[in-house]
């Protein structure tokens, strides 16, 4: 079976910084993309942003761009979401998500997009 683990959450003043980590584990598989989204209660999970595995084309949504940085390591299959400029409104738990199926897009920002999630790891920012 495979699961995705999140790592890297925590609690951080605004303004500050973290980096999110997710690794598969478990059965392998090959990966088309892999994405975060993130999700506050009472509020229907959201995307973040998403990275083509192969060529490590990037999209984010608008409320991220230019404050957080999607990267990936392709020799240890892991995915990493860079932080910076934190603002209240980004606390939320946050959840990884792979998929193994490959199309021309990799724009994927829908949940029923994706295969593999992560159980998520909460981030706190405080104001």
């Amino acid at each position: 079976q495979t699961q995705l683990v999140e790592s890297g959450g925590g609690l951080v003043q605004t303004g500050g910084s973290l980096r999110l980590s997710c690794a598969p584990s478990g059965r392998a598989f090959s990966i088309a993309a892999m994405a975060w989204f993130r999700q506050t209660p009472g509020k229907e999970r959201e995307f973040v942003a998403v990275i083509r595995w192969s060529g490590g084309s990037t999209y984010y949504s608008t409320s991220v761009k230019g404050r957080f940085t999607i990267s990936r390591d392709n020799a240890n299959n892991t995915m990493y979401l860079q932080m910076n400029s934190l603002k209240p409104e980004d606390t939320a738990v946050y959840y990884c998500a792979a998929r193994a199926r490959s199309s021309g897009d990799y724009t994927y920002t829908l949940l029923y997009e994706y295969d593999y999630w992560g159980r998520g790891t909460q981030v706190t920012v405080s104001s």
